[in-house]
């Protein structure tokens, strides 16, 4: 899944460009060479530690529906993180949050290291479950589907019935509120557009002496009019253009006129205080219309508050009506549930017991309705408190689970990170790991720190991390630089025949 890796300027690496051809990848070196610090800076570019490298960049040969995080997909997928004055994350080339780049990570990214569970969470086991029953009855997805359903009605149908239940204990105080709102503007019995006409009147009145003394001024103009037409008339001028301007003139002052005998009837106080309840109604709802608006809605919430017990039964119909769907179709999810438990059980077992781990058992438990039915999974390793054992043994408990779940679930893939997963173990035990991790590496490309030459000689890439004049650097070994490599594990000291010899049959 990880093609590419490229790393610049990360504590004792100068610069780190991997490819990756295979999915079992191994990484050892002398204490101290910067193994760790190369896989802090691989974790650091998909949000899980903090960054420390000026640059660092992986390509990904696997589609991550990128469209859920409005990020476009391409082929392949390039992370990029970039440390300067402040930490930039990139995918495509476009920029991302940590948070986001870590929500995205968690998709395809597993790191073992880290002491969680969530292979051993009843939630997942149930989904294995499941899994394992649609590999043997196609049509069981199709009931899953139906539950599901059936499950978001109930939730919905809950919800709106709660809804209404808490309204119900103030009916009384949303009701009164309601009527108030709407008897409120309705009083004032607003029309679109009618304050606006109001200004434009409380314009004119203001304007109406002036306009009638301006026009008055005009009468003298009127009265000397036919001593124009006569001197036109002398001069043998045509006076129509003059007696055109004057009759448009008079139309003019007498439309004007008539206006100002229509103000004569106006109330100015009823403009002036409806222009101030108008005003008083905008200033509160922004708008005319917006007032409207809201009185509609609250006009409807009261015609639903009046009908809230009749919408309140119905709903309680509906909810007791699908619980019994449910419970009907939960019990039969559990019952195939508890035929392939045994199955699956037995198959993490096998994986303990090549990992020399006690056996687990896993336990169906009733609890109530949820979105997963009615069972959860209880793990538990016999003889042992789960919680007390050490991380190491936790998290070959861990493999066995990965292990089992992706032979049932071919669509489990992705990358797993182990940092040192074979620490202070025998060689057999070392070994059990390297072979589970064998059967994983068909699903996931697995990366891992190793200081046992058991796993590292079952990896299918074996890179070694070095020191050179005080800068780590990476190389991939060839068949005979593995030999050797394998050797200074065995010896620990210097490599000599046996240890060699060792390294060729391991691998053998």
């Amino acid at each position: 899944m990880v093609e590419r890796f490229y790393l610049k300027d990360h504590i004792s690496f100068k610069e780190v460009d991997l490819e990756f051809n295979n999915n079992f990848i191994v990484f050892t070196g002398a204490s101290g060479a910067g193994k760790s610090i190369l896989f802090e800076a691989i974790l650091a570019l998909f949000g899980f530690k903090e960054p420390k490298a000026s640059l660092s960049e992986a390509v990904i040969d696997s589609p991550l529906y990128l469209d859920r995080f409005l990020i476009e997909e391409d082929e392949p997928n390039i992370f990029k993180c970039v440390r300067e004055q402040k930490t930039r994350y990139f995918i495509n080339n476009q920029a991302v949050s940590k948070k986001i780049i870590k929500e995205i990570s968690k998709g395809f990214i597993k790191y073992l290291s880290l002491r969680e569970a969530k292979e051993l969470e009843s939630e997942n086991l149930l989904k294995v479950l499941d899994k394992l029953i649609c590999k043997k009855d196609e049509k069981f997805e199709s009931f899953l589907q139906n539950f599901k359903k059936h499950f978001k009605e109930y939730k919905e149908v809950s919800k709106k019935l709660k809804k209404i239940e808490d309204e119900e204990k103030r009916i009384i105080e949303l009701k009164e509120f309601a009527a108030f709102e709407i008897e409120k503007i309705s009083e004032i019995d607003p029309k679109e557009g009618e304050y606006e006409e109001l200004m434009e009147i409380k314009k004119k009145l203001a304007k109406k002496e002036r306009i009638e003394e301006a026009i008055s001024k005009t009468e003298i103009f009127f009265e000397t009019e036919h001593y124009v037409s006569e001197a036109l008339a002398m001069l043998d001028r045509d006076s129509s253009f003059f007696d055109e301007t004057i009759n448009e003139l008079r139309a003019i002052f007498e439309e004007e006129r008539e206006k100002l005998d229509e103000l004569e009837d106006i109330d100015i106080e009823y403009v002036l205080d409806r222009i101030e309840k108008l005003s008083a109604l905008k200033r509160r709802y922004g708008s005319i219309r917006e007032a409207l608006e809201y009185k509609r809605k609250k006009e409807e919430e009261l015609e639903r508050y009046e009908k809230i017990e009749f919408e309140k039964e119905g709903l309680q119909k509906r909810k007791a009506e699908v619980f019994e769907i449910l419970k009907s179709e939960a019990l039969i999810i559990s019952q195939r549930r508890a035929e392939v438990l045994k199955e699956f059980k037995e198959s993490i077992n096998s994986f303990l017991k090549a990992l020399y781990l006690e056996d687990i058992d896993l336990k169906l438990k009733r609890r109530e309705l949820y979105e997963l039915g009615v069972d959860e999974i209880a793990v538990e390793l016999k003889n042992v408190d789960l919680k007390k054992i050490s991380t190491g043994e936790f998290n070959r408990v861990r493999l066995a689970f990965l292990a089992a779940t992706s032979k049932i679930d071919d669509m489990q893939k992705g990358v797993l990170i182990l940092d040192e997963i074979d620490a202070n173990l025998s060689g057999k035990e070392a070994m059990s790991v390297a072979k589970v991790l064998k059967e994983l590496s068909r699903n996931y490309q697995i990366l891992a720190i190793s200081h046992q030459p058991q796993l590292s000689s079952q990896a299918e890439s074996h890179f070694l991390v070095y020191k050179e004049n005080g800068e780590s650097k990476v190389r991939l070994l060839n068949k005979k630089e593995r030999v050797e490599e394998l050797a200074r594990m065995i010896s620990s000291e210097e490599i000599n025949e046996k240890a060699l010899d060792f390294a060729k049959s391991l691998l053998k």
